[in-house]
């Protein structure tokens, strides 16, 4: 894979690469394969046993790649959802791996493309789907959404300070003007937020990750997926998350602290730690990233990786 030409930088790259301590004879899923990069590097470090296994939703991803994949035979690419991790690997025979990979949210190139609607730099369709063959889109949920539906939404997935404003200007204006673009949505976001001086964000980040968040349900599926890698991570395999929102973070975070912890038993039986079987332990303290990469890749500055280590049973 050495020859491939990617769109986009990998975040945290060194960090994801020391995070997982590679053995050479391994096998890694990436479960978020985007433009390969992570999984690119993984292979690097790989012998001729080792394997990585790569899942994606999204078909722009699986098709960029197919034929140049299909001379790396250690490398298996899989489009579906990552929630199909158990399924995936009771399929291919596999008990356990060696580590777990995912780069959360959105990849450059889905950013890039305005076909695809998650930003509002160029004007484009509002999809916002990861996977636009399936479900609905942005556009389609926005016009036919209640305005309470809509509220909980941006308050729930955005942290929105003004969603009941915003959602209010949406219905509204839907009645002789259906929201269909990413510019129209971020126009009338814009108009009902207030300026704010001190911010360099545009008023409408908050509503279009709330949105696409709930399209995708991507905090659904995180959780989901969380509890499938204690199963399939073998003693001493890690799991590696990199996530670029809170709310994200906040998840991972409790989820490792809680398998950190163990057995829950009454709070005044003397059990020691050995007793309570933790499955997971923290290996060391959240890791962002350097100014270095932040000035080379400004869309890695909100990125988060969280590691564990699945404990001996």
């Amino acid at each position: 894979m050495s020859d491939l030409k990617y769109e986009h930088k990998p975040v945290l790259l060194n960090e994801v690469l020391n995070g997982l301590n590679l053995r050479p004879g391994g096998y890694y899923v990436d479960c978020t394969f985007g433009r390969g990069g992570h999984s690119e590097a993984i292979l690097q470090r790989l012998d001729k046993h080792g394997r990585v296994l790569a899942i994606d939703k999204d078909p722009d991803a699986i098709g960029s790649f197919r034929d140049q994949l299909a001379e790396e035979p250690r490398l298996q690419l899989v489009q579906g959802s990552f929630t199909m991790l158990e399924h995936l690997l009771a399929r291919e025979m596999i008990e356990k791996v060696d580590g777990v990979l995912f780069d959360l949210g959105v990849s450059s190139p889905q950013f890039d493309n305005p076909c695809r609607g998650f930003s509002f730099q160029r004007d484009g369709i509002l999809d916002m789907r990861m996977n636009p063959e399936i479900d609905i889109s942005a556009a389609e949920w926005l016009n036919s959404a209640k305005e309470n539906e809509i509220v909980d939404v941006l308050h729930r997935y955005g942290e929105e300070r003004y969603a009941r404003r915003i959602a209010k200007k949406i219905v509204n204006e839907r009645i002789n003007n259906p929201v269909q673009g990413t510019v129209q949505l971020a126009d009338l976001v814009k108009s009902e937020c207030p300026v704010n001086r001190n911010s360099d964000k545009h008023p409408a980040t908050k509503t279009f990750q709330a949105i696409r968040i709930f399209i995708n349900q991507e905090l659904d599926e995180l959780k989901n997926v969380l509890s499938q890698v204690i199963n399939v991570l073998s003693p001493g395999g890690r799991l590696l998350v990199i996530s670029f929102h809170s709310l994200e973070d906040r998840i991972v975070k409790r989820f490792i602290r809680q398998e950190s912890r163990g057995d829950h038993y009454p709070p005044e039986l003397p059990v020691s730690h050995e007793l309570l079987q933790p499955r997971l332990k923290a290996i060391g303290k959240a890791i962002r990233p350097t100014r270095d990469e932040i000035d080379q890749n400004p869309r890695a500055r909100s990125a988060v990786l969280r590691i564990a280590e699945r404990c001996p049973t």
